[in-house]
């Protein structure tokens, strides 16, 4: 007997009716560890052979045909019911009733604001005589679609639109790739249609009659299946697999839903029969006030599930409405639950309510805040809307969907108290116990997300793949990993392309490539390579039947190897150092979102903060990005600029400063650490000469006067994205052909696709780069050249648009302005009001910029000095800074020593005598302290000089 049957033997024989049992009392009588006992009475409540009790402790009760309490006890945590073949049921709720489903829509958030049309779409499809129009739903993954159309079924059965069937979902990805099987699975089947077809099996169709049939991801369908699908929409008739004469009718209502354009991913013939079509917006769409009533709802819910009070304040609440960057409400699901879980662990003993935390956020969620500070418009709307402390309690009555694709299918808390007072009885403290479960936490978490991810992802390898490319690819993986090989995560996408490729090639009948002896000899360098690519030929030809050449096993050894390596020392480290509360992470945010790195820190150093602290936070950062490699330090001004000897002692990590930062400093920096083994030196030295994404004289830079009044020229290279597989042929044109796509369908003309091998890489690039300008690489591995990289699974998974979007941030309007600075007063001009505009609130910019340009006049004639215009339109930016601290009362501090030693300097009573000119012209007195820091600016460029 199994453990599971005993515990259920045990239930049946001793529970009392309307009481049940509880963990404890089963794991006491048995002998079972409590959290064994609590996994399996999980797992049986999934079968449906038990189910919960409302309150605490849960009490547990086995299911008999005399039971009529099932469904008043069912709780919302609750599996789904797994119906036939993938189909998944919604079971119903105690509070669920064909009352309550009459208004069911005005209970759904933003049905009056930014989902008003859609819910009058949904309204109208399901009322029209005599039976309603099919409806395809359409918005992008998170944002609702499943949960739209339970809404949209719920009405119809509160209208009397259909029966007593219960919701019914089918997910066409399931069988994508196998029309038989999905035929089997909507239409049913009768005995001997195929082999195992021992008796007739009714479909999915027939079990929906008179209700309604979600077919979610209806992109996923192939050809065959939509033909299938809107025959039955035309005549409402069908016939069951392996019948020939005979007939069903079926009155079915069909909801469809996609992620995708329905205009490009399904067939026209299968559109026009869907007379609706309904747009869901994504979640930064939606108004502020919809954005915190989900955000209410799906805490509710985690509090209904663990029966406590929930606190947090605004930080967190913006925190998590800004941590949703590309999964919508699903994504914001999935963090709440995340946050939820850390602080019920943290709350544990608080048996009234959990309260959650800014300081203890993920790093990833943490971040949330600042993406919300960048959009000034929606934080202001948002703060307006927010009490300093938002409390949900359990018993709060929001109408919040039971069962979701988002939905965990096991109970978070319960797994959180079982381990925690598993540990505790260990003797572990609490702070242990605490890194334990949350470690455990983040794994469940992950792996539930990350598996229903990696399956789309999987998905939209299907449409360039066969199936059966990448099970056999998979069972190489397999191989590889028993043979103790190692294998990247993107070994699934390299592999099955490189094996598509070259079937391929023998199936046209086109000539197989002969080996080079530069190929010869890379190879001979991985001597381990080369005999697991011999095992990986033989399994290929074992599943092909066909005779696989030797030259070929160079290809695969070449391949393997690009999979393998790593990196023996790391990446230059970058930390971002500026004034300001926000200013640094702000920057490093925007770079670290377009190239998707993992060598950057920022340090925000606030105006009240010390020297002295400041040196400490950053050497405390360093620490932190620190790959081996020497860590680039970027400064916007004053003394931070002379930390760098300071750090070097500190740390025994060698520091290398740059002042003058700017987001497009920290882009370029990001790009050329980016390489492998890339050196600080050499790294620091190009920065200094860096002068914005345009091609210069040799020797032009920010601190070369000698040369600024030189016209700069323009880079006439064509641009390129290099795409890079194994071989340069088969496989990169695919890559090359959905790169196209995505070019011409963001309308970016002046882009050239060129793919090319791993082998000869290095020469190639060299090539290239002579007659086109290198804007960004993809592939299967990244080329050691300064330019931003996706990786092919990346691309696959979804990243084509941030990648067309790094594209645009690389040829975009800034850089055409800061390309023409250094020749043109007026640009600069132009350029310093727009940014005066975008970043300061209570400066009148057309007005100011005419007083600051007279400032920097005065400074260049007292000084005789010829400052740069890039300097220059520094220097009126952190007069800005210093005018609106000025009228918001906070202006910097420093230490009044540091002032008296400068008062005598000749630089600081000009800049004092500049000051008269914002005195008289804008009636504002600066404080000593900006004279300062003034001071530090212009005295570090004139060093520069």
């Amino acid at each position: 007997m199994t453990r599971r049957e005993k515990i259920l033997q045990y239930l049946q024989a001793h529970a009392k009716v309307d009481v049940g049992l509880t963990t404890n009392e089963i794991a006491q009588s048995l002998g079972i560890l409590r959290s064994n006992v609590s996994k399996e009475l999980n797992n049986l409540v999934r079968q449906k052979q038990i189910f919960k009790l409302k309150g605490r402790p849960v009490h547990y009760l086995p299911v008999t045909e005399s039971n009529t309490t099932f469904n008043d006890h069912l709780q919302s945590e609750q599996a789904p019911t797994i119906g036939f073949a993938g189909q998944t049921k919604q079971p119903p709720t105690a509070r669920s009733t064909k009352n309550d489903d009459r208004n069911v829509f005005d209970k759904m958030v933003g049905s009056r604001a930014s989902l008003k049309n859609q819910v009058e779409q949904a309204k109208a499809a399901l009322l029209y005589p005599p039976h309603g129009l099919n409806t395809l739903i359409i918005g992008p993954t998170g944002s609702g679609k499943t949960y739209f159309a339970n809404t949209m079924y719920r009405f119809a059965r509160g209208q009397g639109l259909v029966g007593d069937q219960e919701f019914a979902t089918f997910n066409c990805a399931d069988y994508a790739h196998n029309p038989q099987l999905l035929m089997s699975h909507l239409f049913g089947y009768v005995r001997g249609a195929f082999t195992g077809a021992s008796e007739d099996q009714p479909g999915l169709i027939e079990q929906a009659a008179g209700g309604i049939l979600f077919l979610d991801e209806v992109h996923r369908l192939p050809p065959e299946g939509q033909e299938m699908i809107f025959y039955f929409m035309d005549h409402g008739t069908y016939s069951r697999l392996g019948e020939t004469a005979k007939t069903h009718h079926a009155d079915v209502r069909l909801i469809c839903a996609t992620t995708e354009d329905p205009e490009s991913a399904l067939l026209q013939t299968f559109v026009r029969r869907i007379p609706i079509l309904i747009q869901l917006p994504p979640f930064n769409q939606r108004t502020p006030q919809e954005k915190l009533a989900l955000l209410e709802q799906l805490l509710t819910l985690e509090a209904n599930r663990i029966h406590k009070n929930i606190r947090l304040n605004e930080d967190v609440v913006q925190a998590l409405l800004g941590s949703v960057t590309y999964g919508n409400v699903g994504q914001l699901k999935s963090n709440i639950q995340l946050v939820c879980a850390q602080g019920f662990l943290n709350s544990i003993q608080n048996k009234a309510e959990i309260t959650l935390k800014f300081d203890q956020l993920p790093p990833n969620i943490k971040d949330g805040l600042t993406n919300l500070a960048g959009n000034r418009q929606e934080l202001g709307k948002l703060t307006r809307l927010l009490e300093p402390i938002m409390l949900i309690k359990p018993d709060a009555q929001r109408d919040v969907p039971q069962i979701d694709s988002y939905e965990l299918p096991y109970n978070l808390y319960e797994i959180i108290g079982d381990k925690a007072a598993l540990l505790k009885d260990e003797g572990l403290d609490q702070p242990s116990i605490n890194n334990f479960i949350m470690t455990d936490i983040n794994l469940h978490l992950k792996s539930f997300y990350h598996q229903g991810q990696f399956d789309k992802a999987e998905n939209r390898l299907n449409e360039i793949v066969d199936q059966e490319i990448i099970d056999l690819t998979k069972k190489i993986q397999k191989f590889l990993r028993q043979q103790q090989y190692p294998v990247r995560e993107n070994f699934i996408y390299a592999m099955s392309l490189h094996i598509s490729s070259f079937i391929k090639r023998i199936q046209s009948g086109k000539p197989l490539r002969e080996i080079s002896a530069d190929l010869i000899s890379l190879v001979h360098d991985y001597p381990a390579e080369l005999k697991m690519a011999s095992q990986v030929k033989s399994l290929i030809e074992k599943h092909y039947h066909i005779p696989i050449p030797e030259s070929e096993v160079y290809y695969l050894a070449v391949l393997l190897a690009s999979l393998r390596s790593a990196p023996k020392t790391g990446k230059v480290g970058i930390v971002v150092a500026a004034h300001g509360k926000s200013t640094a992470t702000s920057m490093s945010q925007v770079v670290s979102q377009l190239l998707s790195i993992d060598n950057i820190a920022a340090f925000d150093m606030p105006l009240e903060m010390s020297p002295k602290s400041a040196l400490l936070g950053i050497a405390q950062q360093i620490k932190k990005i620190d790959q081996g490699n020497g860590v680039l330090l970027l400064v916007d001004m004053g003394s931070l600029s002379t930390f760098s000897e300071k750090l070097t002692e500190m740390t025994n990590i060698q520091v290398k400063t740059i002042d003058m930062v700017t987001t497009a400093m920290v882009l370029e920096a990001a790009r050329k650490t980016s390489l492998i083994d890339s050196d600080l030196q050499t790294v620091s030295h190009e920065l200094q000469e860096f002068d914005g994404y345009s091609r210069t004289p040799s020797g032009h830079g920010l601190a070369a006067k000698s040369v600024t009044h030189e016209k700069m020229t323009v880079d006439q290279r064509h641009k390129a994205i290099v795409a890079v597989c194994s071989t340069g042929q088969g496989t990169a044109q695919k890559i090359k052909d959905l790169l196209d796509k995505l070019l011409i369908d963001n309308l970016i003309e002046d882009v050239s696709v060129i793919p090319i091998s791993i082998v000869n890489m290095k020469s190639r690039l060299q090539q290239i780069q002579q007659k086109y300008q290198i804007i960004a690489t993809t592939g299967v591995t990244k080329p050691e050249i300064a330019a931003p990289f996706i990786s092919l699974e990346s691309l696959l998974q979804g990243g084509g648009e941030a990648f067309i979007n790094m594209i645009d941030q690389l040829s975009g309007e800034d850089q055409s302005a800061l390309m023409m600075l250094e020749n043109s007063p007026e640009a600069t001009e132009q350029l310093a009001e727009k940014y005066l505009a975008q970043y300061f609130t209570f400066i009148n910019p057309p007005k100011v910029i005419k007083v600051l340009d007279s400032y920097c006049d005065f400074i260049e004639r007292r000084q005789q000095l010829s400052l740069s215009n890039s300097f220059k339109l520094s220097l009126v930016m952190h007069l800005a800074g210093a005018i609106e601290r000025c009228l918001t009362n906070s202006q910097m501090h420093v230490e009044q020593e540091q002032i008296s030693q400068l008062r005598k300097q000749p630089l600081f009573q000009v800049i004092s005598q500049a000051n008269d000119i914002l005195r008289e012209t804008l009636n504002l007195n600066l404080a000593a302290a900006e004279t300062y820091y003034i001071y530090q600016l212009i005295d570090t460029e004139i060093k520069k000089q």
